[in-house]
């Protein structure tokens, strides 16, 4: 059986390029089809984990039946939605998303890395615990080739996404490591896209003592901090706009609830 033909670019008749004058000159322009099919292959590169290879922002479910929750996270919506417009142009290349679990803060994150491959930019997700566990499986002289690339990759690619950082208990390792990778992008302006799970004082987390009461002097969780260590969670801030997820119902509950 013969496959139908491929559909041809009407703008450039499937060449990739296309004349266009500017100032009376006449040269050749690179067609749009060419950007849609390079955000396409990109995309499909990117590493997405199945769950959240379509996430966008259209379908970011805002709770409906929540008014001061679908006020707050309509907000967050809106500022990462134009972080992601405004890239790479925006005072700082890097975001950082803060929050409970089953806030939204993974489908953000990802709508807003798509929506950056769709300007061009190549993009690598990663897993934090799965790429610190690559890492290390990479100082084993029996590992795959991929796990050996695994920290270049991740100081080197165009946009890293970082999901669930600080998810990993601590040691020297782990610190030194972290410190590295954001650092290396910081210096080398390498744009940065993170979760995390873990709060920070000066981010606005609420901050509880043991017993659940709030407590504006001790917190005895886990901070961002204990967890990454101060030189990255300080190179962290200075690289990434830091926006922090309300307290609503779980986000996966309600998108389940929809389906």
């Amino acid at each position: 059986m013969v496959g139908m033909p491929a559909e041809v670019c009407a703008e450039c008749g499937g060449t990739g390029w296309k004349i266009v004058e500017r100032d009376g000159v006449e040269g050749a322009s690179r067609c749009a089809c060419q950007l849609v099919e390079r955000a396409a292959s990109l995309d499909s590169r990117a590493g997405l984990p199945p769950l959240y290879q379509n996430a966008s922002f259209d379908n970011f479910l805002l709770p409906r039946e929540n008014p001061v929750g679908y006020r707050d996270l309509a907000e967050v919506l809106l500022a990462v939605r134009a972080f992601s417009r405004e890239f790479p142009a925006g005072k700082k290349n890097g975001l950082l998303l803060m929050g409970d679990p089953g806030t939204g803060k993974t489908h953000l994150a990802v709508a807003a890395f798509r929506a950056i491959m769709e300007k061009g930019f190549a993009g690598l997700f990663f897993d934090y615990q799965n790429l610190l566990d690559r890492i290390r499986s990479g100082y084993d002289q029996t590992s795959g080739a991929s796990d050996k690339e695994a920290y270049r990759v991740a100081m080197d690619a165009e946009v890293l996404l970082l999901d669930d950082l600080g998810a990993h208990r601590v040691t020297d390792w782990v610190e030194d490591t972290v410190t590295s990778i954001i650092t290396y992008r910081c210096n080398h302006r390498k744009p940065l896209i993170a979760t995390t799970n873990l709060f920070d004082t000066e981010a606005g987390s609420t901050s509880y003592d043991r017993s659940g009461v709030l407590n504006n002097k001790i917190d005895y969780r886990t901070s961002l901090t204990d967890r990454i260590g101060p030189r990255a969670r300080s190179r962290l801030f200075e690289m990434c706009r830091v926006i922090k997820m309300p307290l609503i119902e779980d986000y996966r509950i309600r998108k389940s609830a929809s389906l």
